[in-house]
């Protein structure tokens, strides 16, 4: 029989079984869940985008 996988939370880095009865996975529970969920609400995690020289943004 293989062992559990397991991963790392996102935010607190602890274990975390993966499997359907952990029901916050990836993440080991609902605050962690939360304060992810917070960091993209803030804007904290940006996917970088690289514009061609001379095409403006669409905010400016």
């Amino acid at each position: 029989m293989k062992p559990p996988v397991t991963v790392k939370c996102p935010t607190c880095q602890k274990p975390v079984v993966w499997s359907s009865e952990q029901v916050y996975r990836p993440f080991c529970s609902e605050r962690c869940r939360l304060i992810d969920l917070g960091q993209w609400e803030s804007e904290g995690y940006a996917v970088p985008v690289n514009r061609p020289p001379g095409e403006k943004a669409d905010d400016e």
